[in-house]
């Protein structure tokens, strides 16, 4: 019988290799799906439906609203964007573990509806490698960079709310320790109740014939 799968927030600075540590996940392991948001917004040249976004017309995105169809969604600059219930629970169903990057306050509301998801903040090993990295990238102005530490600070408020924290210093190390929070997640007996039941009533088959 095939397990389902588990539902994994992914959270942390700007700058920390949330979606570096992604794609590794998604291309070293086979048991990852990468959640597919949608969207009213019309596609850009050489995104596809179903790949990208699943693009949507309004109407059809607030029909889904009103089915009550979304784990979350929100509006940005007069289009909707929103993550699916139906699609990311069919994956799990086909035993797939769904990605869902997503920053703090989402998370917090996915882990209101899906009590068991699990919860993964992505940090660097110290602030000042989170600057370092910043800096790096060379994108931004020193005030943006400035803004970001900030933001960083107040997300940081919220760490503890997570599962387990992920140090991400080295990338191929990063992604077989969150390989491995998966599988302890997957074992926890609120999902092994299955299990627990099939084991039980063999042994109490036996312990009948103990009599």
């Amino acid at each position: 019988m095939q397990n389902k799968g588990i539902l994994m927030v992914i959270s942390g600075f700007s700058g920390a290799g949330k979606g570096t540590l992604v794609k590794k996940l998604l291309s070293e392991y086979d048991n990852y799906a990468l959640s597919i948001s949608m969207t009213t917004r019309g596609p850009r040249e050489g995104e596809q439906d179903g790949r990208e976004y699943f693009f949507r017309t309004r109407e059809q995105f607030e029909e889904n609203i009103a089915k009550n169809g979304f784990i979350e969604y929100a509006q940005y600059c007069g289009n909707y964007y929103g993550t699916p219930k139906a699609y990311v629970e069919e994956q799990m169903q086909a035993g797939k573990d769904v990605i869902l990057e997503i920053e703090i306050q989402g998370a917090m509301k996915i882990k209101e509806q899906f009590p068991e998801s699990l919860l993964l903040f992505v940090t660097p090993p110290s602030a000042e490698e989170l600057q370092k990295r910043l800096v790096g990238r060379g994108t931004e102005t020193a005030d943006v960079i400035a803004q970001r530490l900030a933001r960083a600070y107040e997300e940081s408020e919220g760490m503890d709310a997570y599962d387990y924290i992920v140090v991400n210093d080295d990338l191929d190390e990063c992604a077989a320790a969150v390989q491995k929070y998966v599988e302890a997640a997957k074992n926890v007996p609120s999902r092994r109740v299955e299990f627990i039941t099939e084991i039980r009533e063999e042994l109490k088959g036996f312990a009948k014939g103990a009599k």
